[in-house]
């Protein structure tokens, strides 16, 4: 029997390993990309967002980040040893549950297994664009 999972807000003893769970998820789903990623991206990427984390026994398993201030999910990532665990979806949920109007996001094209995600939990496309790290996909929540 697993352990229930937690979804609790960020604290910053959560720094040191949300720094190389970014790290080890972004090389594990962007392949294509030829990226120098480095520990200190997450620190960056995180500025000014609320970030909540999934945990389950004591163990990191995800975060989400969102820009509150757009009802923007910005980054959503899970270990991938725990992908396929319910961790992300109970992130996007705990995020959805944050958002004041209608959410959005941004998700690569390339990354297919994300875009299947986002649309099997009722996300709609609504535009594409493109970005340094290649198209994207813009995408609405359904709820709000």
């Amino acid at each position: 029997m697993s352990l229930p999972l937690n979804i609790r807000p960020y604290e910053e003893a959560d720094r040191p390993f949300l720094r190389t769970l970014f790290l080890a998820s972004r090389k594990h789903t962007w392949t294509w990309l030829e990226d120098d990623f480095q520990l200190e991206d997450f620190d960056r990427a995180v500025i000014g967002e609320k970030i909540l984390v999934a945990e389950r026994d004591g163990h990191l398993l995800g975060f989400v980040s969102i820009f509150t201030q757009e009802d923007f999910l910005h980054n959503l990532f899970v270990d991938p040893k725990y992908q396929g665990t319910g961790a992300g979806s109970a992130l996007l949920q705990a995020a959805e549950e944050t958002f004041t109007r209608r959410g959005s996001l941004k998700c690569l094209v390339k990354s297919k297994k994300s875009v299947a995600f986002y649309l099997s939990k009722g996300w709609n496309i609504i535009s594409t664009g493109e970005s340094p790290k290649g198209e994207y996909y813009l995408f609405h929540s359904s709820k709000k």
